[in-house]
């Protein structure tokens, strides 16, 4: 079962691609990499999720990657919510 984590504080300049390259260095396979962006303007929002493939991989993920300074910004990681309606 993959685990989606919550990625914030994430330079604003910074790509899906460049997330998930970012993981897949760090930690193993990425399922899905996303930038969350404003709908009006179409910027980044400094945050994303990323879908890891497996379980372990998203826990490394959090104890690995949390904290990781990326352009001079500490990444906060963690387990993803379900969305609220």
């Amino acid at each position: 079962m993959a685990k989606k984590l919550y990625v914030g504080n994430l330079p604003y300049s910074t790509s899906a691609e460049e997330l998930r390259e970012i993981f897949e260095s760090e930690v193993g396979p990425v399922e899905e990499a996303i930038i969350i962006k404003n709908k009006d303007t179409n910027k980044s929002k400094g945050f994303g999720f990323v879908t890891m493939c497996s379980d372990g991989d998203a826990a490394n993920a959090i104890e690995n990657c949390n904290n990781k300074t990326i352009d001079n910004r500490p990444l906060t990681i963690s387990w993803a919510k379900e969305k609220r309606r």
